[in-house]
């Protein structure tokens, strides 16, 4: 009996640890319901509750290959090999087979399991899966972690033109296993339920994913580049939740992708291009983990940052985090965040910047409130994004460039239309004025709505002043250094 541990990769297609296994022989699956990890790791109740759903979707399609599902408890991960090993001497295992994950726990847990079950005489078996390159493989020319997206992308686009990741192909039927799955929670403690509004966005299953890869590569894809910085316009694909939990491979992402620009990655289709280069960007964020386990520990990817005099200025992060800047781009972006489980991507940038270069305040602030309420929250991603965005991470922003929040409304929202359809209660006024209330005035009774918590251009003086004066930039130690 073959046995495959189900994590992020919730899906039947392109799935290599599950064909492999199933290549073996007979083979069994189970997932393992950890609330108290998901906790600590800030998983936002949404999140957990697009998991759980997407793996009801799976079940099913298991069902139909005979590969019963089965469900464990294993509250924190340290738990996981005891319960592995359990149910591995109770089906009488032979091998256990996993696609890789990343991250300072996830190499700690899976490397916990594999030395159980080995020492129980169970073949631990583990496969590249969530990434197009295993990190390690992709490296500069001393044998360490790239530390600039650029150079990292040169490197991957090397690579594809030698041999682009094939997909693995789709399992067959297996003969019946006469073992019953589990039924799959709706619920788990701790963890709110999300609203029906918010589940309707995404709804769960390959199907669902796969259509929506198919949309948008059929023909959004072309106008990736020139409207992916428009909230209110359909830029963007919408897969970051399929992708995070597993339900889409980045494989699969790029084969489309491909097929769409006749099969170029670097000429043709400047959306398609780009697009490739966004799945490069998440790649490159999964290396970082691997090569720089600090950024996995809460700190600075750049050391000497780490000296950043942030404020304790509670009432503002609470402004913040509950959409009552008085910044009308700010408080949109975060509505949004919060009713649907998502942000645009350009929003994120902005709302970071905000925080950490307005306010001053500590980037882990942000990034930890992200998490906790983002259906496609991803530690790498997440991280890579906000530590670019406050100036302390691997190829980010240079301190002095700081987002305008007006500027950036007017540019990227200049009718109002992504305001409006956040705050109602700003509808009423015109183009010009929406993006900035405070200067039109009278108007705050009549629109209800706050004063802005800080002065952009004091604040940005404040801000330059508290980078300035860091220690020189260190240099950067990686795994392979």
């Amino acid at each position: 009996m073959q046995l495959i541990w189900l994590r992020c990769d919730l899906r039947l297609h392109d799935n290599t640890a599950l064909s492999a296994a199933l290549q073996r022989g007979p083979s069994v699956a189970v997932y393992l319901i950890s609330p108290g990890q998901w906790q600590a790791h800030d998983d936002a109740a949404c999140k957990v509750d697009f998991w759980l759903r997407n793996l009801v979707e799976l079940s099913q399609a298991l069902g139909e290959l005979n590969v019963p599902l089965l469900i464990r408890h294993a509250d924190t991960w340290d738990q996981a090999p005891a319960v592995l090993l359990k149910l591995c001497r109770e089906l009488g295992v032979e091998g256990l087979h996993l696609n890789e994950e990343y991250g300072i726990n996830e190499t700690r847990r899976d490397r916990e399991v594999a030395e159980t079950l080995q020492n129980a005489g169970v073949h631990f078996h583990s496969y590249l899966d969530q990434l197009l390159f295993k990190p390690g493989s992709v490296l500069t020319k001393t044998g360490s972690y790239f530390q600039v997206y650029s150079q990292f992308r040169k490197v991957c686009y090397a690579r594809l033109h030698e041999a682009m990741p094939s997909m693995v192909h789709a399992p067959k039927a297996q003969p019946p296993v006469h073992i019953h799955s589990d039924s799959v929670p709706y619920t788990v403690a701790g963890l709110s339920t999300p609203s029906e509004s918010l589940r309707a966005l995404w709804p769960a299953g390959e199907a669902e994913a796969r259509r929506r890869l198919e949309m948008f590569t059929d023909e959004q894809i072309n106008y990736y580049q020139s409207e992916r910085d428009f909230p209110a316009k359909p830029g963007t694909s919408q897969l970051s939740a399929y992708l995070a939990a597993g339900v889409l491979s980045p494989r699969q992402c790029l084969h489309a992708a491909l097929m769409s620009n006749h099969g170029e990655f670097e000429t043709g289709n400047i959306g398609a291009v780009t697009w490739i280069n966004e799945l490069l960007w998440r790649e490159f964020y999964k290396h970082i983990l691997v090569g720089y386990p600090r950024v996995s520990r809460h700190c600075a990817f750049r050391p000497e940052t780490d000296a950043v005099q942030w404020r304790d200025a509670p009432e503002e992060l609470a402004a913040w985090q509950e959409a009552r800047t008085g910044l009308p781009i700010i408080d949109a972006a975060m509505r949004q965040l919060l009713e649907t489980g998502w942000m645009h991507n350009r929003l994120r940038m902005v709302v970071a910047m905000f925080l950490t270069k307005n306010l001053l305040i500590d980037w882990r602030l942000g990034e930890r409130f992200f998490m906790q309420h983002l259906i496609d929250g991803d530690l790498a991603a997440n991280n890579g994004g906000w530590q670019w965005s406050s100036s302390t991470g691997t190829d980010s922003a240079p301190y002095f460039r700081i987002f305008n929040p007006l500027s950036q409304s007017e540019r990227f929202d200049g009718d109002g239309r992504f305001l409006k359809q956040w705050l109602p209660e700003l509808a009423e006024l015109n183009k010009k004025e929406i993006h900035n209330p405070a200067a039109a005035g009278g108007l705050f009774g009549v629109a209800d709505y706050p004063r802005p918590i800080v002065d952009l251009g004091k604040s940005r003086e404040r801000a330059l002043a508290a980078f300035k004066n860091l220690p020189p930039r260190q240099a950067m130690g990686g795994r392979h250094e």
